[in-house]
């Protein structure tokens, strides 16, 4: 008799946000509208760190960041803490067969985390054992084999696309108009400009390349029959690898899309509530009757999708510590409000934790590193959507900003923040940083000794 346990698929892009059509982008990409249409869609879905280990740590754990022990880049020498925490080893445990092909990025070596089979090493980050088997094609080579050669055992599959992270292909806009920057937009918060339109193309190219290879895999689970019993995963790591987005706790940093379908999941729903990231690999425990541990922290999506509840979260949170450079921050969003706190007192911007890109250098062009930086920042997300006002100093949200302290604070302590022992959250031994007072990530790093 077959087995009844359903698949896990996650699927997941690189710097993404929600920059994709199914938000309501003009970015064409038909897959993520088909895993929109056939399942369950989440408006309102936040990384729990806009960094890329640490966020993955997060949705591959259940765990916020530092709780999992992720406090910066897996290439530069951070780890997590505890791999056994990973949802690969907890499924493995429970009869799942394991495996992950492209983008994993929570260890130095993939091999530490424990999956039984590393399908492909396509991942830019290690660019020294890089293979040339793209994960799609790693994935559907792996479902059409699979479906024969073990048809009693589930899987858990993670496959991490490259796309969209930079540098991006070239538009092609002879090819597919969509991608042509003389009648394009530039990205949210950016400024109108020739380098800013041509960016905004280049970024649809590396979506229509990252939409193709969820298609693949979706064509694999048709061609099979797994997909019935297959609940895909689909979202972004965090926001877009552009100024002002990734490596910033703001929605632009934190928001994915985030798209789930198979048993369980109705087709065409849509859920406004705040969701985190975290929830996930709760949601996949649940879904494969696995007894979620006690180090999770986030919350299984079924009661809201059932709707035996309003919202799972009151507030979701985030942060920062590392990512080229030391730039520890936390924020705690509601509904309407969002509170940032940094704990850094610099004055000016960490060039460091913003990739060299043409837009960057527009902005610097244009004094970007002289404007203040502030330390708190307070946001009504219901009329400054895009949060450029910051309400900290305003007497009328003193009680906001006091109510929303406490609720950081409160989760801090909640989750042994390592910021609260000290102020300072240390790097481990032999892991590489840049200087805060940089410009660029590609500068000379420091290396941990003690």
């Amino acid at each position: 008799m077959a087995n009844l346990r359903p698949n896990i698929l996650f699927m997941h892009s690189h710097n993404t946000g929600q920059f994709v059509q199914p938000y309501g982008y003009t970015i064409p990409t038909p897959n993520l509208m088909r895993l929109a249409k056939e399942g369950v869609l989440f408006r309102k879905a936040f990384a729990a760190a806009p960094t890329c280990s640490p966020s993955r740590a997060a949705f591959l754990s259940g765990m916020f960041a530092h709780s999992a022990g992720m406090l910066g880049l897996a290439h530069r020498g951070f780890p997590m803490a505890d791999y056994e925490q990973h949802i690969a080893r907890v499924v493995k445990a429970n009869g799942y067969h394991t495996a992950v092909a492209g983008v994993e990025h929570t260890a130095l070596d993939t091999a530490t985390v424990g999956y039984e089979q590393i399908l492909s090493r396509d991942d830019t980050n290690y660019p020294e054992t890089m293979d040339k088997l793209g994960a799609a094609s790693a994935v559907a080579d792996f479902l059409r084999n699979y479906s024969h050669n073990e048809p009693n055992t589930p899987f858990f599959l993670s496959m991490g696309l490259n796309e969209t992270h930079r540098p991006f292909p070239e538009a092609e806009p002879d090819r597919y108009p969509s991608e042509d920057a003389r009648y394009l937009s530039p990205v949210t918060s950016f400024p109108d400009w020739p380098v800013t339109r041509a960016e905004a193309a280049d970024l649809r190219s590396a979506a229509r390349i990252m939409d193709n290879a969820y298609g693949a895999v979706l064509q694999a689970l048709d061609e099979t029959g797994l997909a019935e019993n297959t609940v895909v995963f689909c979202f972004s790591d965090h926001g877009l690898q552009f100024p002002q987005h990734m490596c910033n706790l703001t929605d632009r940093g934190t928001a994915v899309y985030l798209l789930v379908r198979g048993p369980g999941f109705p087709q065409g729903q849509t859920i406004d509530s705040m969701v985190s990231l975290i929830d996930l690999v709760p949601t996949a425990y649940q879904a494969c009757g696995i007894e979620v541990p006690e180090f999770v922290q986030g919350q299984a999506l079924q009661p809201l999708i059932s709707g035996d509840v309003p919202q799972i979260h009151q507030e979701v949170f985030a942060e920062v510590n590392y990512h080229a450079a030391y730039e520890p921050m936390r924020a705690v969003r509601t509904e309407r409000y969002k509170y940032i706190r940094r704990y850094d007192n610099r004055a000016h911007l960490v060039l460091p934790n913003v990739d060299d890109t043409p837009s960057k250098e527009f902005l610097l062009e244009h004094e970007w590193r002289q404007q203040t930086r502030e330390q708190e920042m307070l946001y009504d997300l219901l009329f400054d959507p895009h949060e450029m006002n910051n309400l900290v100093a305003d007497p009328s949200k003193s009680g906001i900003l006091s109510e929303l302290n406490e609720r950081l604070d409160r989760w801090m302590t909640d989750t042994d923040d390592p910021l609260l022992e000290s102020g300072q959250v240390a790097a481990p031994m032999g892991s590489k940083i840049n200087d805060p007072d940089g410009h660029s990530p590609r500068d000379s790093v420091i290396e941990i000794n003690s």
